[in-house]
């Protein structure tokens, strides 16, 4: 208990902050930050890669602790079409965050809420998050929001398996495998440095860290796993529910 009442007064002396701003928008000396912290995460990739694959985005969400910038994550949406029902899609780019704020919720909370407003323009079309990983962490954070998710350890949902071949072939071609569900680049674009890809013993005792390994096997060599969960409040756990509905509820009043 004590530990854990010094972590919430870290992160309220730490004064987290989010904000969203289109990509375009973004301020030059933002983006070199971004790209820092980018290149001190990562190996295998480059400046140019990074910022290619951020002008592909719409947004991307800052997390600030006090007035510094210390991690993002970018996204995508955009239309699609399943089984001839049209959809809208969330893809999630990177996702950094420095290490010494590690545990923090704001990121994503401020995602919940970005994806919130996204389904608010659209509320009676079906809205989906792909997700490509290839760290463990971020992987688990899909048990953490969804309740019935693609792939999952306990769970077979052959529906998301065909949306997410169907997703990860239009995107990737063929470095998607369709048969272990892993875009498997044959030269890596980017893969986390060793001393955050490496999973800790306490990581090892949670069962989707053990997933994702075995489902996952060349993570170090930068391939990703696809997954993908429809983003609606029942198929969430109760606080990304209340969180989503709630931004739901405001952007419908304004």
């Amino acid at each position: 208990m004590i530990e854990q009442s010094r972590y919430k007064l870290e992160c309220i002396m730490r004064n987290y902050r989010s904000t969203v701003v289109a990509i375009e928008d973004l301020p030059s000396d933002t983006i070199s930050r971004m790209v820092r912290l980018y290149l001190a995460n990562y190996e295998g990739t480059s400046e140019a890669l990074f910022r290619r694959d951020l002008a592909e985005k719409n947004d991307v969400i800052l997390l600030h602790s006090g007035t510094e910038m210390v991690g993002f994550t970018t996204l995508l949406d955009y239309p699609a079409d399943h089984s001839g029902i049209p959809i809208r899609v969330v893809y999630s780019g990177d996702t950094i965050v420095e290490r010494m704020h590690w545990g923090q919720q704001e990121l994503a909370f401020a995602w919940i809420r970005r994806t919130a407003e996204i389904k608010a323009r659209a509320p009676d079309t079906p809205l989906y998050w792909f997700l490509l990983t290839k760290g463990h962490r971020t992987f688990r954070y899909l048990s953490a929001f969804g309740k019935t998710t693609y792939p999952h350890w306990d769970t077979e949902r052959p529906d998301l398996k065909r949306l997410a071949d169907q997703l990860a072939s239009a995107r990737f071609g063929r470095d998607y495998n369709p048969e272990s569900g892993v875009v498997e680049f044959s030269t890596s674009r980017g893969h986390l440095a060793p001393c955050i890809a490496e999973p800790s013993e306490e990581d090892l005792a949670k069962e989707a860290t053990r997933f994702f390994l075995r489902k996952n096997p060349g993570y170090r060599q930068g391939h990703e796993l696809v997954c993908l969960f429809e983003l609606e409040s029942a198929n969430m756990r109760p606080l990304a529910a209340r969180l989503f509905d709630q931004t739901l509820k405001s952007a419908n009043k304004a």
